[in-house]
């Protein structure tokens, strides 16, 4: 199996323990980062979707337009605009950056944040729109000839785009969800399935499960994990590095956004959260304190220790069936620059040397 390495492009400077800086959209930041993302041999970057945030989808044009190889993976929440145009504006852009474009799929779980963009309907209801909004947009993509549709939530007449992918047969389709609905969704549809930074057990779960709702579509389906990597020169500093992490979180939490304000109601924040209630450090090295602090605000878990030590780590997942790391810092850009200098290669060497027969497969 091919492992792959996403990271993180954010539209300006910010994290859990530095209060966001620069102007809302920060072409300098952007770049920067996006460019240090293709140095450090990064597979593709995410950008990030959020109902008052920066369009995804331009902010990853613009990345896509100051780099050469970097892969887009653009997060795009279904329901918003027409599945018919969404496919006609990702299948542009995979074919102005020469075939780098995939869609990361967040249904969301957070109602709140749903009605800032004027959705009101339930969960269920949200996967089932999913459900339809993924099977038009990868006709769009893929038919050869116009085709109507009439569902429980669209209906076209002659839908059809003349542009297409770059790499037939399609753009690939990444799924985000925890819910029992997601799975069913994501083993219907993903290619990439995307976890967040779960304990070995709460991974090995998903995985069996993702894996029997794919077979019932006779599908396949990859998977990704999602992590905070915490590196230094020895685990005592790594760990201290931690600790000072949490600190800086803790005092600025309140600046950043990021303070525990109420019980999340998503199913992903409540897997950490219950990881986290099994105690700080897990594992071989999954730290969990962070996740406790912001209620699993996101990906907020870390593996901790020198490259070496969280390459095993890595490889550990990796055993578990993960072949697709999504990693980012809580030093956005410096930690991209030494993933890319040290956590990458030293994976990448290791998975070769022990796991030979899968690197010569892929």
């Amino acid at each position: 199996m091919s492992i792959d390495f996403i990271g993180f492009i954010g539209s300006r400077h910010g994290s859990e323990i530095h209060p966001a800086e620069g102007p809302v959209v920060d072409k300098a930041y952007i770049g920067k980062l996006a460019q240090a993302h293709e140095a450090g041999g990064f597979d593709r970057a995410l950008i990030a979707f959020h109902s008052t945030s920066p369009d995804s989808l331009l902010v990853a044009a613009y990345a896509g337009f100051v780099t050469e190889r970097l892969g887009l993976m653009i997060a795009h929440r279904p329901g918003f605009i027409a599945p018919t145009v969404a496919a006609r504006q990702f299948a542009t852009l995979d074919q102005l950056t020469d075939g780098r474009v995939a869609v990361h799929v967040i249904t969301g779980g957070d109602d709140a944040e749903l009605a800032q963009d004027g959705s009101f309907i339930g969960k269920d209801e949200r996967y089932a729109r999913t459900d339809e909004y993924l099977e038009v947009l990868k006709r769009e993509w893929t038919a050869e000839a116009p085709f109507d549709h009439a569902g429980r939530f669209y209906r076209f007449d002659k839908a059809f785009s003349s542009v297409k992918s770059v790499r037939p047969p399609r753009i690939p389709l990444y799924f985000g969800g925890s819910s029992d609905a997601a799975l069913e969704v994501g083993g219907k549809h993903a290619d990439v399935y995307a976890l967040w930074g779960e304990t070995h057990e709460q991974v090995r779960e998903t995985v069996e499960r993702v894996r029997a709702a794919a077979a019932r579509h006779g599908r396949q389906v990859r998977f990704s994990l999602s992590m905070r990597p915490i590196l230094a020169d020895t685990e005592e500093q790594a760990w201290a590095r931690a600790q000072s992490i949490l600190e800086q979180a803790r005092a600025l939490q309140n600046v950043t956004g990021y303070a525990r304000s109420k019980e999340p109601a998503n199913a992903g924040s409540q897997r950490l959260l219950a990881a986290a209630a099994q105690g700080a450090r897990l594992d071989k090295r999954l730290w969990t304190e962070l996740a406790a602090l912001t209620g699993a605000k996101g990906n907020s878990t870390a593996l901790v220790g020198t490259a070496e030590q969280v390459a095993e780590a890595l490889r550990d997942y990796y055993d578990l069936g993960i072949t697709t790391f999504l990693i980012r810092g809580f030093d956005p850009y410096e930690d991209t620059v030494q993933y890319g200098r040290e956590l990458l290669p030293a994976t990448r060497e290791l998975i070769a040397r022990t796991r030979p027969a899968d690197a010569e497969a892929a």
